[in-house]
């Protein structure tokens, strides 16, 4: 079984509403487990089982790692934060709050912000972009650690555009 069609199985089981299913083949033993109220794929284990030395075996292909899907924990108060705008990331890359390691930070938690100042640096293959603000207002909340790997469209900042 290659990694194409236990990603597949991971989709179907997930869109199947099913709790919880094994699949024990001759050297590969799969589980998949999701929850039934938001249908999000919980946990998948994946484990190779041992060959068996008297048995000659044909070349076994990589099994895949255990994959983990987190649900967002931004989904448990969006009250709280629909008054504020999120600046989310244009890029993938590596987020930086300062512009050089002996340079202050752009912006802190407090500090307010006008419509084109930087807010930080996102390195992508040796090249730093800043990221300007594209609202006015004060910052809320600084969803980023300081030199962490940051997806497309991740959320970067919270502002109070009030």
């Amino acid at each position: 079984m290659d990694l194409k069609e236990i990603q597949n199985l991971i989709k179907f089981v997930a869109n199947s509403g099913v709790a919880e299913v094994k699949l024990e083949m001759d050297d590969v033993k799969i589980t998949i487990r999701t929850t039934l109220e938001t249908n999000v794929t919980e946990a998948t284990y994946v484990q190779q089982l041992p060959a068996q030395a008297a048995l000659p075996q044909a070349a076994v292909p990589q099994v895949a790692a255990p994959v983990v899907v987190n649900v967002n924990s931004e989904a448990a108060a969006p009250a709280e934060n629909s008054k504020f705008i999120t600046i989310k990331s244009p890029i993938i890359g590596t987020f930086y709050r300062k512009p050089s390691p002996d340079k202050p930070v752009f912006t802190e938690v407090g500090s307010t912000i006008a419509k084109g100042d930087v807010l930080c640096v996102i390195e992508a293959m040796k090249l730093f972009n800043e990221i300007e603000s594209e609202v006015s207002g004060k910052i809320v909340k600084i969803l980023v650690d300081d030199m962490s790997p940051v997806e497309f469209d991740q959320p970067l900042f919270l502002v109070d555009p009030s």
